[in-house]
């Protein structure tokens, strides 16, 4: 199976450590037989077997001493029970395969080797235990062992009854199983004692292992009675001692955090340790060792020579063994074993000695026979012969049998995790039944008298801290973690056990990410909606049975009705595939998915207030709340918003607050409820509460997504308070938990702006606010014993003062971008930054906005008064600050989209600023005003600056063409004002004039009538209207000047194209008909001017046949006039009881009369004059032309004067009328005006 070339070949798997106090192999120890993979064909039988070696404390092998023929080992050798390198560290205790397990060796083994447990290993024992199990059904002795599962491992122990029992006659601790076991099983119990053949082949087989390693082979003189007595009795009492019971197992409330038997020594335990980064922990030994001083009195220490990862078939096994191994020369690796050679080896000593050679992977067994204890011979047998050794002939693929079966059996019934199950057969019986411990002795007054209560909620705490560990590992174990934490908090009491109890409710609530997406579910892990537990203890445990009925629930004696399964008889167990294991513990489990944020949130939180309760519990307290403090206030629910509400306020607030964020790096100290610095419930109370903050930020997150911000804001509130408290614990600020509250107070910021811009549902906002379940209660509880929560007050009130929420928005956006700045998180963390100064610049531009409408409300109710008033100032210079501010803040970061629209807002300040200054006074002595001039030339300073900003059209079309129009209407606004308003008393007209016109070319420069958008009409509006008052303004210079005549015929050209421009655009316009009729009757009025300055009759009438061509073409606004008044009239008729909602706006019928007669009078003189000239041409000349001109006009003239001298006509009539006349002059007008 194995020689010494081949030894050491294969390396210990990855995770195999050493454990406390002892080191991994040395260097020569490389000859310990490693793993190697053999298969044994005995008899046409094929069984395999592989051994790793996990651990080993024994010193190199060395050849055994081949004792002398005759030696009487009766007698002592010089070295006998003395300490011997040879033997191993443990010297005088290592007695071969004759050492008995302790009562929790199992767990020592499954502390050392955690990652085994729950995921890899099937079973985890003493070798004695798995060979006392594999001769059940050749052997009539009696079996009792306990079970435990952890995972899919079962943990297999020795339960000694006889010791069990003793110890109950003594302290009366397990009198309840002292009593079932009476009544069911033995109602004659008695505590057998060992014959002294047992001892005298104990002391045997001790003297000849010395011998074996002494070497000289010299027997010493016998010693006198009293030594042999003594020793004797110092044997005795030894393995007595070994297996003694431990009471049930207690805690004291603090677990000490001296030395411990790890390898960590007397290293101070650090948070990690306790559970504060569990996750993250690189390495095993960080966990607690939740055991010190009375672990070993316990039997809670590995002390096993070496520990093996067997695997027998498809079965895996982690064994303890302290087999002596020898080796040297041609016998790398033999066991030794001593035997009287008048008794010839039986099936149980065959078995024996065969597991054993096959769980430590010894390729030869060397047999030392004695009579009498003289020393007659040895004999070399290799471990594939030992089955068929003569009268010890057994079938190694049966043990595989047997060893799958009892697997089963164990696997299908041990199914509730961290219960105690009792294997037990009788001697004599063929009978194995199994009990539930647990259950048994939850019946009893005190459920803690199990002492393997603690050593299982150890392990299942152990093993789940381990699973937490690994990094590589992903969410498909989260549900066994889960489970193996809920069990071990079962097990436990919480008055005796809260540091456990803390730490595991910290790791349940880890276990939920609170920042993962909704949706759980995996590959690995299916949604199991019925079940969040892979193996709850809700299950319901069906009988297995295959098709021979393998085995039943019910029992031979009549009134054992306790067992959880029995097997019927131990022959069943030879049988291949007897028990097939239908309920396979899983690997994994499902992990209760939590569709809702606040549903994982809430889960979260119940678990760290399971938590917080087992800290508070365990510190010593006068009462459960501080007193108050009598020279502080009780802040009341509703305060006067003038003492803490307004600005100035708030920043008292901030300057404490700010000081006290600066004390946190000096690492101050204010734990109100005694909690000593350093202490577990110090290092758990801060990670509990941290956890706490999370959670609520998620669910105030989660509701101001739902628009839920009442609720939103008590979630933050409670976050914040959470932070607070953590603020007064913590002695050492980390940089990620400045982030958290920078965070927080970022989402209460967003928080209160919501607030402030949703005003119209406050009663509903705060009625959620006010509202506070339970759990929020009793953790707000646990938070008020170490501090008063006041820190963060400012920033989480309900205001309903809209400028008082604003500016607490602000102040939080910047206590956040301060918290960044001075710890240096900035650089870490730019992308969190970069949106703190964004909404410090958004919340600033609502500020702004604020006090500019303010400003602009006190200006409209200012009616008789022309100054400005103070208030007005203040605004001013409030919102500008806030202004200002913003542009810096989206600067800063390069947001030149946000930064423009701040400057377009200043520039809308300025353009208030510039009306306030207008004054309301005698609107014919008015004049445009030195201010008003500069605040909107202010106005376009800051709408240039924002197209700059934005640099070109294509970054933000939107926002460009904005400021575009909005720098436009400063120009037009600016230059309307000036015309209408001249400052003649300052200003030449000349220069007023040139003022209006670059102003107004300026505004038509920003004003895109081109691109189609919805602001299109507008634009073309403004275009017509600009057009029109440049093409008056021209006409009146006209008008009004004498002289240079260069002069005057430029601005005739000017008035002409301006005319004409803005007849073209008013003609795109749909709804300007009086508009378009007004530019046309200028246009007239304009050619009138132009003939009075003429002589000839031939000129006079081309100027009249241009006039009247521009009357012609009045024609399209006639018709939408005529339209829209024919629909008026249609209205009512159609529906009389509903208004229009969306037609064009309504005609000014006023100016439309005023136009229509306008145009009647100016028609018929352009008429009248006309015919006149006409005939005064015709007597001169004659001309067909002319003559048609004549008659036609004469005609209309005739009719317009018999429309006109009714006055009774309605108006649509008269507008019909016109448009029949204009198509009567049009044919015979040409084209003679463009």
């Amino acid at each position: 199976m194995g020689d010494s070339k081949e030894a050491g070949a294969e390396a210990p798997p990855a995770g195999a450590t050493a454990r406390g106090g002892l080191s991994l192999l040395s260097q020569g120890e490389s000859e310990e037989p490693s793993a190697q993979g053999s298969a044994l064909f005995l008899g046409g039988n094929e069984v395999k077997s592989r051994a790793v070696v996990k651990y080993s404390s024994a010193p190199a092998r060395t050849a055994f001493a081949r004792l002398e023929e005759k030696t009487d080992l009766k007698l002592p050798p010089a070295n006998w029970l003395r300490e011997s390198a040879k033997l191993g560290p443990a010297g005088t205790t290592i007695l071969g395969n004759s050492k008995k397990s302790k009562p929790f060796s199992s767990f020592g083994m499954a502390y050392d080797f955690i990652d085994s447990v729950g995921n890899d290993v099937d079973v985890v024992s003493d070798s004695e235990n798995i060979k006392k199990l594999l001769k059940i059904p050749y052997s009539k002795s009696h079996v009792s062992m306990a079970v435990h599962r952890v995972g899919r491992t079962l943990l297999l122990d020795e339960l000694d009854i006889q010791e069990l029992f003793m110890r109950s006659s003594q302290t009366g601790d397990w009198t309840w199983l002292k009593e079932f076991y009476q009544r069911l099983i033995d109602q004659k119990w008695q505590r057998k004692k060992k014959s002294k053949e047992h001892w005298y082949q104990k002391a045997i087989l001790s003297k000849f292992l010395y011998y074996s390693i002494n070497g000289d082979g010299a027997a010493q003189p016998v010693p006198s009675a009293t030594e042999a007595q003594e020793a004797s009795s110092s044997d005795q009492t030894d393995d007595a001692d070994q297996v003694s019971w431990p009471a049930p197992f207690e805690m004291p409330s603090a677990v000490p955090e001296g030395p411990s038997a790890s390898s960590q020594g007397s290293d101070p335990l650090e948070p990690s340790y306790i559970v504060g980064h569990v996750a993250s922990a690189p390495k095993e030994q960080n966990l607690t060792t939740l055991f010190s001083d009375g672990e070993n009195s316990q039997g809670l220490k590995n002390d096993f020579v070496r520990n093996i990862l067997w695997t027998f078939e498809d079965i895996h096994m982690l064994v303890g063994s302290n087999m002596p191994i020898f080796g040297g020369g041609r016998y790398p690796a033999v066991s030794l074993r001593l035997r009287d050679n008048n008794k010839p080896i039986n099936v149980l000593t065959g078995i024996d000695y065969w597991l054993d050679n096959l769980i430590c992977n010894v390729p030869e067994l060397v047999m030392c026979f004695h009579v009498n204890g003289i020393v007659q011979k040895y004999e070399m047998i290799k471990t594939e012969e030992i089955p068929n050794l003569e009268n010890s002939n057994f079938s190694t693929k049966v043990i595989k049998d047997i060893a799958q079966n009892i697997l089963s059996f164990l696997k299908s019934n041990c199914t509730k995790e961290g219960h105690t199950y009792w294997l037990f057969k009788a001697s004599g019986s063929d009978i194995v039944k199994l009990y539930d411990l647990t259950t048994l002795c939850e019946e009893t007054e005190d459920k803690y008298q199990n002492p393997f209560t603690m050593p299982v909620a150890i392990l299942l705490y152990k093993v789940a801290c381990n699973m937490m560990m690994k990094k590589n590992q992903n969410k498909k174990y989260y549900g066994t973690i889960r489970t193996l934490l809920l069990n071990c908090v079962k097990l436990l009491d919480k008055s005796r056990h809260p540091q456990i109890i803390a730490s595991a409710n910290y790791m349940l609530s880890e276990l939920f990410q609170l920042d993962e997406p909704k949706k759980e579910e995996s590959p690995e892990s299916p949604l199991n909606e019925n079940s969040d537990e892979s193996y709850s203890e809700e299950e319901e445990e069906m009988p297995d049975s295959d098709e021979n009925g393998s085995y039943s629930t019910s029992s031979d004696p009549p009134d054992d009705n306790k067992a959880v399964a029995i097997i019927k008889s131990v022959g069943e167990l030879s049988v291949p595939e007897k028990y097939k294991s239908i309920h396979q513990i899983r690997p994994s489990c499902a992990f209760p998915v939590c569709h809702d944020t606040e549903e994982r949130c809430r889960l979260v939180l119940s678990y760290v207030l399971e938590g917080l309760k087992s800290v508070d519990s365990s510190i010593k307290k006068e009462s459960d709340l501080p007193a108050a403090d009598p020279n502080t206030p009780i802040p009341l629910k509703y305060e006067d918003e003038s003492t803490r509400g307004g600005p100035e306020g708030l920043e008292k607030q901030m300057a404490l607050f700010l000081d006290k964020m600066g004390s946190l790096q000096k690492g101050n100290y204010s734990s109100q409820s005694g909690m000593i610095p350093g202490s577990w419930q110090h290092k758990m109370k801060l990670q509990l509460i941290l956890k706490s903050s999370k959670a609520y930020y998620v669910l105030s997150d989660a509701a101001m997504s739902l628009q839920k911000y009442g609720r939103a804001l008590r979630y933050i509130k409670l976050a914040l308070q959470s932070h607070d408290t953590y603020c007064c614990l913590c002695t050492n600020m980390l940089s990620e938990v400045l982030l958290f509250l920078s965070q927080y107070l970022t989402l209460c910021g967003d928080i209160q702006l919501m607030l402030a811009q949703n005003a119209n549902n406050r009663a509903a906002y705060l009625e959620e606010f006010n509202y506070q379940t339970k759990e929020d209660q009793e953790i707000l509880h646990s938070l008020h014993r170490e501090s008063s929560c006041q820190g963060f007050a400012w920033a989480t009130d309900l205001s309903t003062d809209l400028e008082s929420q604003l500016s607490v928005s602000c102040k939080c956006y910047e206590a956040a971008h301060e918290i960044l700045q001075f710890s240096n998180l900035k650089s870490q963390n730019p992308e969190h930054y970069v949106q703190v100064l964004k909404r410090m610049g958004n919340v600033r531009n609502e500020i702004g906005v604020f006090y500019m409408n303010q400003a602009a409300a006190l200006q409209s109710e200012r009616v008789v008064s022309k100054s400005v008033s103070t208030a007005e100032q203040q605004l001013w210079k409030k919102s500008f600050s806030c202004f200002e501010k913003g542009i810096h803040n989206f600067e800063s970061i390069d947001d030149a989209t946000n930064a423009a629209l701040l400057l377009c807002n200043t520039g809308r300040l300025m353009r208030i600023c510039a009306q306030a200054h207008c004054g309301a006074g005698d609107e014919f002595k008015r004049e445009f005003s030195p201010e008003e001039g500069l605040y909107y030339n202010k106005a376009v300073d800051y709408y240039l600056k924002a197209l700059r900003s934005l640099g070109t059209r294509d970054i933000h079309p939107t926002v460009w063409d904005s400021v575009n129009w909005e720098l436009s209407t400063t120009y037009f606004t600016m230059a309307t004002l000036q015309q209408d308003y001249a400052p003649l008393s300052r200003k030449a007209q000349e220069q007023i004039e040139k003022e209006v016109s670059e102003a107004m070319m300026k505004s038509l420069k920003h004003c895109d009538v081109d691109s189609v958008s919805s602001r299109q009409p507008l634009c073309q509006y403004r275009a017509a209207t600009i057009h029109h008052r440049l093409a008056s303004m021209y006409h009146s210079c006209l008008r009004n000047q004498v002289g240079d005549e260069h002069l005057r015929k430029q601005h005739r050209v000017l008035a002409d194209l301006h005319y004409s421009k803005a007849v073209k655009f008013f003609q795109l316009l749909k709804d300007t008909p009086c508009e378009l009729l007004r530019v046309q009757l200028e246009r007239v009025a304009f050619a009138e001017f132009q003939m009075t300055s003429q002589n000839s009759n031939v000129g006079k009438l081309k100027t009249l046949s241009g006039a009247l061509d521009i009357m012609v073409r009045t024609k399209h606004a006639f018709q939408l006039i005529r339209k829209e008044l024919v629909e008026e009239l249609a209205q009512p008729k159609s529906d009389e009881t509903t208004p229009v909602a969306d037609s064009s706006p309504s005609l000014n019928r006023e100016e439309v009369i005023k136009l229509l007669s306008i145009f009647e009078s100016r028609l018929s003189f352009l008429l009248l004059q006309s015919i006149k000239l006409l005939s005064s041409t015709k007597k001169k000349t004659s001309n067909i032309e002319e003559d048609v001109a004549l008659t036609t006009n004469k005609q209309i003239y005739s009719q317009l004067l018999r429309a006109t001298a009714n006055r009774n006509t309605a108006l649509w009539e008269r507008v019909d009328v016109l448009i029949r006349l204009l198509d009567e002059l049009a044919p015979g007008r040409g084209s003679t005006v463009p």
